[in-house]
């Protein structure tokens, strides 16, 4: 990237929520050419009548073999699907990377076919909303969010830095590098042990049909991203089970302490507890 701005040709797989707002964000850097990827015929007729694309395909093909830097905004199975049907298309030199929210595996699979003059650098926006598709699409979810690299040895510096100047150029805040393994970790408790929690709360709610009116801002937080996408989040689950299994576990350690503490009337110890964790969270915003 240059003062000018991104002049590369770009390709972006997926264009729902985070695929379209990349290409909205991306089309302010003036690259030569966005395409657009996706199996959605009348997304892709959208995102041409938005001009946030310049050329819409239902598939990989050919036209890859012009694209310098592809971004698969896709499922995490589905980015390794369409990376090993297309390793046949892609641009000598090709810099690959993705917006999936597991990486261990994925960038595993991916870097165990990819041949060694193309390049995958795993990428985690977090950025998002509770639904999904074009139309919610905005470049604005990427201001002043956090933008995760997993970078690996294969990897070499130029091909970071580029990803890095394009989250920043988006509007990322904060972009932090960290290895595969220890993203799944951590994603496993920031990100998807609270969807677990959501999920679980809702699923405990008890059979009033008016308790709605019994709600308040504490009840709307804590449950607000239970509205789920089934198929991503089993995948998301399942592919990380290990280590979200163990955030769960941990997590029940700590509500036992609180059922216990609750059980035996114990002020002093629910008093403890809250001035501790009152404590972790101002040290956290």
């Amino acid at each position: 990237m240059d003062e000018s701005g991104f002049k590369l040709n770009i390709a972006i797989v997926g264009l729902g929520l985070i695929g379209a707002s990349y290409a909205m964000a991306l089309k302010d850097l003036a690259p030569k050419c966005i395409y657009g990827v996706d199996k959605n015929k009348e997304t892709l007729k959208k995102a041409l009548d938005m001009g946030i694309i310049d050329e819409a395909y239902k598939n990989g093909d050919v036209f890859l073999k012009d694209v310098d830097l592809i971004i698969i905004a896709l499922y995490p199975q589905d980015t390794v699907g369409f990376i090993k049907d297309n390793l046949h298309n892609f641009k000598e030199g090709v810099l690959i990377t993705d917006t999936s929210g597991v990486k261990e595996s994925v960038v595993d699979k991916i870097n165990s076919i990819l041949p060694d003059d193309m390049e995958f650098i795993g990428g985690h926006p977090m950025a998002g909303k509770e639904a999904g598709g074009i139309k919610l699409a905005s470049k604005e979810i990427f201001k002043g969010a956090n933008y995760i690299i997993t970078p690996t040895g294969k990897n070499n510096k130029c091909n970071i830095d580029i990803i890095e100047k394009m989250a920043k150029s988006i509007g990322f805040k904060n972009v932090i590098y960290i290895n595969p393994e220890e993203h799944d970790r951590i994603i496993s408790f920031t990100s998807q042990l609270p969807h677990v929690i959501a999920v679980s709360l809702i699923d405990a709610c008890i059979e009033e049909n008016d308790i709605g009116l019994y709600t308040g801002g504490s009840f709307r937080d804590a449950t607000r991203v239970a509205v789920i996408n089934p198929m991503l989040w089993s995948e998301l689950f399942t592919m990380n089970s290990e280590k979200l299994i163990s955030e769960i576990e941990r997590f029940e350690e700590s509500i036992s302490k609180l059922k216990d503490a609750i059980k035996c009337r114990d002020v002093d110890k629910l008093d403890h507890i809250f001035k501790q964790v009152s404590l972790k969270r101002k040290e956290l915003i």
